[in-house]
């Protein structure tokens, strides 16, 4: 179980996408299993995203700034990954 930083809501790690900080570069990880400080975020719901992103759940999770530009290359990872289900 892994808890999603949009919602809060406990899941199952394959209801979720991992999104992974490691040496400053911010990027999806689809294996679970890239290096670097991790955070969740349900698959199919984008008021997740704005959620965390509010929150500012990335930050607190990574311990480190993310960019505007970080964020919005996830958002679009995040995007593609939602059109090819």
């Amino acid at each position: 179980m892994r808890r999603c930083v949009g919602c809060m809501e406990s899941k199952e790690k394959q209801q979720l996408v991992r999104i992974v900080a490691y040496e400053g570069d911010v990027s999806l990880d689809l294996t679970g299993r890239a290096k670097g400080r991790g955070a969740y975020l349900c698959r199919d719901n984008s008021k997740c995203w704005e959620k965390a992103l509010k929150k500012k759940a990335f930050e607190r999770s990574f311990g480190t700034a993310v960019s505007e530009a970080q964020k919005e290359e996830i958002l679009k990872q995040l995007q593609e990954l939602k059109e090819e289900q």
